[in-house]
């Protein structure tokens, strides 16, 4: 059987096990048995307070490591249909490529160190983490960071899709829940009295107008709004869900002031501007001419890919805000992230998969 069957195989039995964000123990559990599966080269099998699982392949030298990690959760909530559509080279599936495909790919490293006899100079630690996606905000890395710190040569974070990226620059994010409360009341007998909705409104409008630069890329966007109860009562409550970011640490900050300066402005009698953080994903950067930046360019160069080193969020934020070596690499084309039509592309897998797992040999050494 190819590398790309039994990582299909694999990949569709994660997918099909529900795993929306918080809602992760029974995939975890899951991996877990497919680790314990391989407990005669795999040692440290468990799970921590976060829901993490741990599996250590062991090398010579156990005074250094390699943690290479895929995360569990997926976007789609507990009830959303798993259903599995293949055509073609393409295979349809919500969470399949991000991020079923590359938590498969954990189990498959292991397999492929085993079947080729390998005994690397440093232990590998192969992690499926917890709580990437959405208001994870990154708690499943962040443990796993606390636990190993700079013990580890480098963190290489696992994602399905982007065979041909190479994420190095962690993208800061910071994420607000914003309230606006009133009094409320009739909205005949009560009429002129503050209603959350209408100020919340002009609060989103006056946002809306704010222009971040375009270099260093920095975006805004209000992902969620609601609020009120009936159509004739006046609201007493409203609230946004607003998620900023940007490629600069710096102007960030700069987003945030004059964000917070709106939210001043709306702080009235008789209208309560509450603010929550939701979400922080610290930036950090690992640099192109880092030692292990030029083994995986070299690795994918040399197998005919042009890589692309890009920035993003992902879980590989929270190392490098820490100065700690790392980067995300991908298995394989797809599209619909996110979506109920995500796909992934079967014609790149043994490529990718080849790259991830030729670099991992060559650091762990």
């Amino acid at each position: 059987m190819q590398i790309s069957d039994r990582l299909v195989d694999l990949a569709i039995q994660v997918q099909q096990v529900p795993s929306p964000t918080f809602g992760e123990g029974t995939r975890a559990e899951f991996i877990k048995t497919l680790f314990e599966q391989q407990s005669d080269v795999l040692s440290d099998i468990s799970i921590d307070n976060t829901g993490n699982v741990y599996a250590k392949y062991s090398g010579k030298n156990t005074q250094s490591a390699i943690v290479v990690s895929a995360h569990l959760d997926t976007v789609f909530p507990l009830e959303t249909p798993l259903d599995i559509k293949k055509e073609k080279n393409r295979i349809y599936g919500p969470g399949l490529g991000d991020n079923s495909l590359s938590v498969a790919a954990l189990i498959c490293l292991v397999e492929q160190l085993k079947a080729n006899q390998v005994t690397p100079a440093s232990d590998i630690w192969l992690v499926a983490n917890t709580c990437e996606e959405g208001l994870g905000d990154l708690a499943g890395m962040k443990a796993v960071v606390e636990r190993f710190k700079n013990q580890v040569m480098a963190y290489i974070v696992l994602e399905g899709m982007g065979y041909d990226h190479i994420i190095h620059h962690a993208i800061g994010v910071l994420r607000y829940r914003v309230t606006i409360k009133t009094q409320g009341g009739h909205s005949w007998a009560d009429f002129g009295s503050p209603s959350a909705i209408h100020e919340m409104s002009k609060l989103v409008a006056k946002i809306s107008k704010i222009e971040p630069p375009s270099e260093p890329k920095t975006t805004f966007n209000i992902g969620k709004f609601s609020g009120g109860t009936t159509i004739n009562t006046i609201a007493s409550e409203a609230s946004i869900d607003l998620d900023m970011r940007s490629a600069s640490q710096a102007e960030l900050g700069i987003l945030t002031n004059r964000i917070n300066e709106i939210l001043n402005d709306f702080r009235k009698p008789g209208c309560v501007v509450e603010v929550k953080i939701i979400g922080e994903r610290p930036s950090g950067y690992l640099a192109l001419d880092h030692p292990i930046a030029q083994i995986v360019k070299t690795i994918l160069t040399e197998s005919g890919v042009k890589p692309l080193f890009l920035g993003g969020s992902t879980d590989a934020n929270i190392p490098l805000s820490k100065g700690y070596p790392s980067l995300v690499m991908g298995i394989t084309r797809g599209g619909g992230a996110h979506t109920v039509n995500e796909y992934i592309e079967t014609d790149n897998i043994d490529l990718g998969f080849g790259n991830i797992y030729r670099a991992l040999c060559q650091l762990a050494g």
